[in-house]
C-alpha cells in the first residue's frame, strides 16, 4: 500500500540522518520503513479520536526503541539529533492526518 497523503508521498523521512554519516544508512532505512508504515497503517485504520491514533504511534516508537540497540551495535545510536529528527517526523506525521496532539503523548512509550 502506497501512502496516499498528498503532505506526505513525497515526505523525505528522516533527511536529517541521512545527511550524517554518523547513522548508518541502512538503519535509517528501517526506521524510513517503520515511519512510511506508520502512515500506512493511519490510512488503513483511520483512527478517529487521540487514543486510537497513540495505539498506532505507540507500536511505531516500540519499533524505535528495538532498532535503538542495532544503532548501538553499529557504532552509532538515537542520540540527541536522532531523536529530535524522529520526533518531529512523528509530529509532521500526526499533523498531516489532522491530529492536533502532543508530541510527548505520540512517542510516549519512547526508550531513546
Amino acid at each position: 500500500m502506497a501512502i496516499s497523503n498528498e503532505k506526505l508521498k513525497d515526505y523525505p523521512f528522516l533527511q536529517s540522518m541521512y545527511n550524517d554519516e554518523y547513522f548508518p544508512n541502512f538503519l535509517v532505512d528501517k526506521g524510513k520503513h517503520i515511519l512510511i508504515q506508520l502512515c500506512e497503517n493511519i490510512e488503513a485504520k483511520q483512527p478517529k479520536d487521540p487514543e486510537s491514533l497513540f495505539v498506532l504511534t505507540h507500536s511505531a516508537t516500540n519499533e524505535f526503541s528495538d532498532l535503538d540497540e542495532e544503532f548501538s551495535d553499529n557504532g552509532s545510536e538515537l542520540e540527541t539529533e536522532a531523536r529530535e529528527v524522529i520526533g518531529e517526523n512523528f509530529d509532521f506525521i500526526v499533523k498531516a492526518y489532522g491530529f492536533n496532539v502532543d508530541i510527548e503523548d505520540v512517542i510516549a512509550t519512547r526508550d531513546w
